[in-house]
């Protein structure tokens, strides 16, 4: 459920609860997946597939308070970020050279 506003109603098709906007008073918020970007200490975070209310008219987001919530206990405990390693791209070899190309072939 969501936080400080009540439902206005179901959405028959999906049997989904909706909310109304705060913002533009004609959308309805509803749950969706999104990706959640915020600078924390100077660098940026990004999390994909983060919870949030979105509204269907003017795009408006709210964040789940309690996936915030764990977010935030998460980098709170000082661990220095985790990177991902450089991707390592195929060097050619330099041992056996490329043959000519052919100006009959076609590419």
């Amino acid at each position: 459920m969501r936080p400080g506003l009540e439902p206005t109603r179901s959405d028959p098709l999906t049997s989904e609860t909706v909310y109304p906007c705060p913002e533009c008073q004609v959308g309805a918020l509803r749950a969706a997946n999104v990706s959640y970007i915020a600078p924390v200490h100077g660098r940026l975070v990004t999390v994909p597939d983060f919870p949030a209310w979105v509204c269907d008219v003017c795009g408006r987001r709210e964040y789940d308070e309690a996936a915030l919530a764990e977010l935030r206990a998460m980098l709170e405990t000082g661990a220095p970020p985790r990177r991902r390693p450089a991707r390592q791209r195929p060097r050619p070899s330099l041992a056996r050279p490329r043959p000519p190309a052919d100006p009959r072939r076609r590419p």
